[in-house]
């Protein structure tokens, strides 16, 4: 029988994130000891304020239908985060809140692109990156990076693959997989190409902008040149260990969020109406109250880079935010380690789960070959044992 499903779906890669997790419940299944560091996600709870805020609004019953885009009380409190953290000035008109972050970028991609048109994606790039612009019947261009540069691109790269058709650009800073943080200057010489171009719509997904280390993030629709053709998306998951309530925004020109809200009122609605109201009470929180847990990312990654550096082949630089490290594992290809055949990173990915039951993900589904991305989203136990195991299987 000729396969039924569509076109659409068939073309559609599977999540390789996803499917390494799925992978590693597997083995558990079966009984193995598997150390899971491929998901990207907190592994604090929620905090008790946000938890007593969502509490609070059963107990006043919201339990109808939201408005689309998201209550408007939510939709200011984003508006004073956004001038609080970012420096940006949005209307209520401008937000859009959606069911996590995904859904916020899927929206955009889908209220924007058209077959045909190209995005730009500056790798290593979120895996749903390249599988939205898919959706979307785009196509996606890679710009490639390595660890020499801290997997940012240059100015002259992103000039080199602009062409006409040419309709987006998607960033990400902190960064997923590597960690890695544009400067202000960095944006700034990339906003200066960028002018010459005045079709190309920016996506900044600044998802993690509260998990940082050295440098604190700069959002590229601050740059004044930007703002009218810049769309900002950020949620609730990676900084407040919120993964499982959705909660993802955007901050747009008013023509985009229109757009989104349109697009969002046929697929899904308004978002989780309790999730709502408990993000109220997390995007207006000072930073502060949840420091506790950028403290403890930051003595993990030292940790996790300490340990790494001790095995031979790991090349290693260091993330200055998000929390994942993405070392780069190219001196292993080509290598027979104890009747095992490495040629690429996914062979390497399958190696260390395989033969020291520690789960990552490969960097190819980031773009980037040569690397794998290692989450330190797990305890200092966790992490010294994965890594060690890794080291033993390795010898």
């Amino acid at each position: 029988m000729k396969n039924p499903l569509s076109d659409r779906i068939n073309s559609l890669p599977v999540s390789q994130t996803l499917a390494m997790a799925a992978k590693a419940r597997e083995l558990r299944a079966e009984g193995k000891d598997i150390i899971g560091l491929s998901l990207g996600e907190p592994d604090f709870n929620t905090p008790d304020f946000i938890k007593d805020a969502a509490i609070e609004a059963i107990n006043q019953n919201y339990n109808s239908y939201s408005p689309v885009d998201g209550y408007a009380d939510l939709k200011d409190a984003i508006c004073v985060k956004f001038k609080r953290d970012n420096d940006l000035v949005y209307k209520p008109n401008q937000i859009v809140v959606s069911t996590g972050a995904k859904q916020s970028i899927a929206n955009i991609a889908q209220v924007l692109l058209n077959p045909g048109d190209e995005v730009l994606l500056p790798a290593p790039y979120w895996v749903s990156y390249s599988a939205i612009a898919i959706l979307c019947e785009a196509t996606y261009v890679e710009i490639p990076s390595s660890i020499e540069n801290d997997f940012k691109i240059t100015p002259e790269q992103l000039e080199a693959s602009i062409t006409p058709k040419t309709k987006m650009i998607f960033f990400n800073s902190p960064n997923n997989p590597s960690g890695t943080i544009y400067s202000e200057a960095e944006y700034r010489a990339l906003a200066a190409v960028l002018e010459k171009h005045p079709q190309i719509f920016i996506l900044s997904d600044e998802i993690y902008e509260h998990i940082n280390y050295e440098t604190k993030p700069f959002s590229f629709a601050a740059i004044e040149s930007m703002y009218d053709r810049t769309i900002t998306v950020n949620g609730l998951a990676k900084a407040f260990a919120m993964t499982g309530w959705r909660i993802g925004y955007i901050g747009a020109p008013e023509w985009i969020a229109k757009a989104c809200t349109k697009m969002q009122g046929q697929i899904t609605s308004g978002t989780n109406c309790i999730a709502q109201r408990a993000a109220i009470t997390a995007v207006l929180a000072p930073v502060s109250k949840i420091q506790f847990m950028v403290d403890e990312f930051k003595t993990r990654r030292d940790i996790i880079i300490g340990l790494l550096r001790e095995i031979d082949g790991f090349k290693v630089n260091v993330p200055e935010g998000a929390f994942y490290v993405f070392p780069d594992v190219s001196a292993f290809f080509g290598k027979t380690i104890n009747g095992f055949k490495i040629e690429t990173a996914s062979d390497f990915s399958l190696f260390i789960l395989e033969r020291a039951n520690v789960a990552t993900v490969t960097g190819e589904a980031f773009g980037t070959p040569n690397c794998i991305r290692i989450s330190y989203a797990a305890s200092e136990l966790q992490i010294r044992e994965a890594i060690k195991r890794i080291k033993e299987a390795l010898s």
